[in-house]
């Protein structure tokens, strides 16, 4: 069995065969496949495809990075008000994303700290996505305290030093296509990573791995991850599957 922890299948790249894609992880023995909101404009559709798949499909509930724009606080108010719907695992995906666009930056720090807040107070993971912002982010959560704090560093592309930094604080670390990128290196930061401490995901539609690069991704895929972070840690691809569905399961309290 396996989990995929970070998954948009609710995004229209898959409107025209969404139901087939579906079965297809299934088949493929990806069981789980967690959702995680973007903005306002996906809340719906997300919903509504974790409501058709109750037991396949989990939602989480957040605001990214990347749609922090001038009515920010409008945004974030209204995602505020879906945190009560039943069966949300985590807060997220939030975080910082600097490759893009700074402009933002400061409103982007504003929303990951009151995402941060939520977290605690409603006692759910944390999903973090992190792209040239890894010191922006360890300052944030190191000043706002992550004390009864828990989450995922999801598609985790940092060096050693910063895989270290990151295991300091009680989370895990999501690892996706990009490891088995020929440019990629990502294998020694991967060996690194203790097996308990390790989750897969695909970030569909996003970053499909070899040997479907360049293509739209989708979550049976995940058995190409699997194969290739068992490889790196000496292992089958099964036990890869068993453990990082164990550790999934134990963070989202599945």
């Amino acid at each position: 069995m396996y989990t995929d922890s970070h998954t948009h299948l609710y995004l229209d790249a898959f409107s025209s065969d969404r139901d087939e894609m579906v079965k297809r992880a299934v088949d493929a023995g990806v069981s789980r496949m967690f959702l995680p909101n973007i903005d306002c404009s996906s809340t719906g559709p997300m919903f509504s495809l974790a409501d058709q798949y109750p037991e396949v499909c989990y939602p989480m509930m957040g605001f990214h990075p990347t749609s922090v724009k001038d009515n920010y606080r409008e945004e974030l108010k209204t995602i505020e008000t879906q945190l009560d719907r039943p069966g949300i695992i985590a807060i997220g995906e939030t975080g910082i994303d600097l490759y893009w666009d700074k402009t933002f930056l400061c409103e982007q720090e504003e929303v990951f700290k009151t995402q941060i807040g939520w977290a605690k107070e409603l006692e759910l993971p944390l999903v973090i996505h992190a792209r040239d912002s890894f010191p922006e982010i360890f300052k944030a959560l190191d000043e706002f305290g992550t004390q009864g704090l828990c989450g995922v560093f999801h598609s985790f592309t940092g060096s050693r030093d910063v895989l270290e930094k990151a295991l300091s604080y009680d989370f895990m670390i999501g690892i996706n296509g990009i490891v088995t990128f020929k440019n990629s290196n990502m294998g020694e930061v991967v060996q690194s990573i203790p097996k308990d401490r390790l989750l897969l995901e695909t970030d569909s539609p996003f970053l499909a791995p070899v040997p479907h690069r360049g293509k739209r991704n989708e979550s049976s895929y995940l058995v190409e991850i699997a194969a290739k972070v068992a490889e790196i840690h000496n292992l089958t691809k099964e036990e890869i599957g068993e453990i990082t569905s164990r550790n999934a399961k134990q963070l989202f309290q599945i």
